[in-house]
C-alpha cells in the first residue's frame, strides 16, 4: 500500500468518523440530558433520575397527544394503505397514458417542502368549510405518505408473474377469490412493509400537522410547543421517546426486510 493510499484511507475513516459524530452526538446528548441536571454548562453527576418520565406517564396532555399521534397514524396507515394499493394495481395493469399522469399527482404533494404542501391544504379546507381536526391532520398525512406507500407497493407489483392471476382465472377463481387467495399473500410483506413506513413517517410530521390541526394536538407538536418555552429535562424524555419509538419501527421494517429476503434466497 502507497503512503497516497495510507492518508487516503484515514482521511476517509477521519471523514466518516466526523460524519458519524456530527449525526449522532446530538441523539446522545439529549438522552444524557434527560437523565441529569446541569447548571451554567456543567452536569451534576449526583442528579441521576427518572423523573422525567414518570412525569410523562402521568401527565395527562401528553397522554391525550400520544393517544391523538396514535389515532393519525393509525387511521393514515389503514387510508394510504388501501388508497396506495388501488393506485399501484391501476397503474400496474393500465397500459393508458393517465398513467403516468397519475402517478406525478400522487409524487407531486411528497415532493413539494411541507409548508407548500400543508398551506396549501389549509386553504382548500377552509374554501369548502371544512374545519380543522384530527380527521383533516389524517387527510394531510396520507397526501404526503401516499407516494411512499404507493411506490412500494408497485415495485412488488412489477415482479408478480401476470401467469399468477391468469392461472387463477383459469381454474374458475373469481376476482375477489384471485386476489384474497392469489394477490393478497404475495404483496402481504410489502403493505406490512409500507404501512409502518407510513406510521413512522405520521408520527414524525410535524410542518402539515401545524396548519391542519385545529384545536387538538399530537405527540411532536406538544413537544414543539415545551420547547419554545424552554429545554428541560422532560422535554429531552419526551425526544428520547419519540427516537425510541421511530427507531423501533425502523429496526421492526429492516427485521422484515432482511428476513423476506433470506427466504427469497433460500
Amino acid at each position: 500500500m502507497t503512503k497516497l493510499e495510507n492518508v487516503t484511507k484515514y482521511m476517509m475513516a477521519l471523514l466518516t468518523a466526523l460524519v458519524v459524530t456530527t449525526l449522532y452526538a446530538p441523539i446522545a446528548l439529549t438522552i444524557f440530558f434527560s437523565f441529569y441536571k446541569t447548571r451554567k454548562g456543567k452536569v451534576n453527576w449526583d442528579s441521576f433520575s427518572y423523573e422525567p418520565y414518570t412525569k410523562l406517564i402521568f401527565e395527562k396532555q401528553i397522554l391525550e397527544s400520544l393517544l391523538n399521534s396514535l389515532y393519525v397514524g393509525g387511521v393514515t396507515v389503514i387510508t394510504s394503505v388501501a388508497i396506495g394499493f388501488f393506485f399501484a394495481n391501476y397503474y400496474h395493469t393500465s397500459k393508458g397514458k393517465m398513467k403516468e399522469v397519475l402517478q406525478f399527482i400522487i409524487f407531486l404533494p411528497f415532493l413539494l417542502p411541507p409548508i407548500i404542501t400543508g398551506l396549501s391544504l389549509l386553504i382548500f379546507f377552509r374554501e369548502i368549510n371544512l374545519p380543522r381536526s384530527l380527521n383533516t391532520v389524517v387527510i394531510g398525512h396520507t397526501i404526503f405518505v401516499l407516494a411512499i406507500v404507493f411506490k412500494i407497493i408497485l415495485n412488488k407489483l412489477e415482479t408478480l408473474k401476470p401467469s399468477l392471476m391468469e392461472s387463477a382465472y383459469d381454474l374458475g377463481a373469481s376476482k375477489l377469490q384471485a386476489f384474497w387467495y392469489v394477490l393478497l399473500p404475495n404483496i402481504k410483506l410489502s403493505l406490512i412493509i409500507a404501512g409502518l413506513l407510513a406510521f413512522t413517517i405520521s408520527l414524525d410530521e410535524t410542518l402539515i400537522t401545524l396548519f391542519l390541526i385545529g384545536n387538538d394536538t399530537t405527540w411532536p407538536i406538544k413537544l414543539w410547543a415545551k420547547m419554545r418555552v424552554g429545554f428541560s429535562k422532560q422535554v429531552n424524555a419526551s425526544v428520547t421517546l419519540i427516537l425510541i419509538l421511530t427507531s423501533a419501527l425502523v429496526l421492526l421494517i429492516a427485521t422484515i426486510i432482511s428476513r423476506s429476503e433470506k427466504k427469497i434466497m433460500y
